[in-house]
């Protein structure tokens, strides 16, 4: 796996070697950033100087491929330890802080009291229903920005339920996946 596009494009990405963990590929990738960068909806710097949010980020290859495409900082959240050392890993090799990773349950996060994010990535495993619990989490405890875009990636055969607080900018198949653009409305 490779960053594909800005500052660091080309810079290789660790990625497991155990199926537990299904890292969103180079492929749809390129397909999340160019809908970002050209969909109306989304404004032309929708990841320049952004607080990013990379939630279940198993590699952390979405939240990196933010950074390398501008983001101000990206914090990663994700508590499976087969994929812990990989994640931090890959963060050191970008330069960011340890720091910048949680290693949290998603459904289980403090209250943020430090900033909202601007740009959330939401990849979970498949077929565990827990896009909905997660988003609800993320809100009650103050980790969405009001003006906030949400990108949910599920298995392609999924659906789910988008809490009141969403609305569906666009959907897109990429391979096995199924990619929600989304924007919290007021």
């Amino acid at each position: 796996m490779r960053i594909v596009g800005g500052k660091y494009r080309g810079k290789k990405i660790l990625s497991p070697t155990h199926v537990s963990t299904r890292p969103t590929s180079d492929r749809t990738r390129e397909t999340i950033f160019n809908i970002l960068f050209h969909n109306p909806s989304f404004e032309p710097q929708v990841v320049l100087d952004k607080a990013v949010l990379d939630v279940f980020a198993g590699t952390g290859a979405l939240g990196l491929e933010a950074y390398s495409r501008g983001a101000g900082s990206v914090t990663f959240v994700e508590n499976n330890k087969n994929i812990l050392p990989i994640l931090y890993s890959n963060v050191k090799t970008f330069g960011l802080p340890s720091s910048c990773v949680l290693e949290q349950d998603a459904l289980a996060l403090k209250s943020n009291a430090n900033f909202p994010f601007d740009l959330i990535f939401l990849d979970p495993p498949y077929h565990q229903d827990l896009i909905l619990p997660t988003l609800i989490e993320l809100q009650a405890k103050g980790w969405i920005d009001k003006n906030a875009h949400i990108l949910l990636e599920i298995a392609k055969d999924e659906t789910v339920s988008l809490p009141p607080f969403l609305s569906l900018v666009e959907e897109r198949i990429s391979g096995a996946a199924k990619l929600l653009f989304c924007s919290v409305h007021a």
